[in-house]
């Protein structure tokens, strides 16, 4: 089973082209990681795997994203999320008026009220600091927590692929490590992951595979351990290299420059 984006492009507003011919693919069983700086074209690729484009006033003018060839482009966002598909965005969007346990059954809404309250266990043993504050306001979680509920509504839809923005944005180290932990054992216990990250050095960590997206195109794709070792990448995303300190240097230029022709 295999989540994948074909040749997609992406247009805001029918003048801004921002996802430039676009494919990637996620297995059921791994964790994939697309990297890329800010306006590279990685949220606008996740809203078009999810439905969410209209919202924004964009579409899809070429391609299609699919889960084993059925086609989801065509289809709104709760049919994506019943079809096996659940996104985290960026900034956790919780409910924050209400609670712990209520922004988890609203995660659940596409799946009805049938074995509802074996998900929420599954989620409160995976994640028991939830379980702790079920009855408390989300809108007084700290920003770890709140991550946490935002994954955690997410797999109340059963999903077969999870997507994750920016998952560790503006966390602690030790929040960021208990996150990378947790993306671990959600693979493990079958729902496949792709994961959006400015945090290079922990999402090539973890995942199987990974793309690097540049001006709407994605302009490197390899397995996870290969873009690790890989010079442009430890230079450009993981600030080893003399790329951390000078990326005005010429020959730099010239790589980027290469990767986006």
């Amino acid at each position: 089973m295999t989540l994948a984006v074909h040749n997609v492009e992406v247009v805001y507003e029918d003048v801004m082209l921002v996802v430039r011919g676009a494919s990637i693919r996620i297995p059921r069983d791994g964790i994939v990681a697309l990297l890329g700086a800010n306006g590279a074209g990685k949220t606008s690729l996740l809203r078009a795997m999810t439905g969410l484009l209209d919202v924004h006033r964009g579409r899809i003018t070429r391609g299609h994203v699919s889960i084993d060839e059925v086609p989801l482009d065509t289809r709104h966002a709760a049919d994506v999320v019943r079809a096996g598909v659940s996104q985290v965005m960026e900034g956790r969007r919780v409910f924050v008026e209400f609670t712990v346990d209520e922004n988890l059954r609203i995660g659940a809404y596409t799946r009805g009220r049938v074995g509802l309250a074996d998900k929420l266990d599954r989620v409160y043993t995976m994640f028991p600091r939830l379980s702790e504050r079920r009855t408390q306001r989300a809108g007084y979680l700290s920003g770890g927590e709140q991550q946490m509920l935002a994954i955690g509504r997410a797999l109340m839809a059963e999903p077969a692929y999870i997507l994750l923005d920016e998952p560790s944005l503006g966390l602690a180290p030790q929040i960021v490590a208990q996150i990378r932990d947790l993306i671990v054992e959600i693979r493990r216990s079958g729902t496949g992951v792709l994961l959006v990250e400015q945090n290079a050095a922990m999402a090539l960590s973890i995942a199987d595979h990974g793309y690097v997206m540049e001006n709407g195109k994605i302009v490197m794709d390899a397995p996870a351990q290969a873009l690790r070792e890989d010079d442009d990448i430890r230079e450009f995303y993981l600030g080893t290299g003399a790329a951390a300190s000078s990326l005005r240097d010429v020959k730099h230029y010239k790589r980027r420059k290469r990767w986006l022709s």
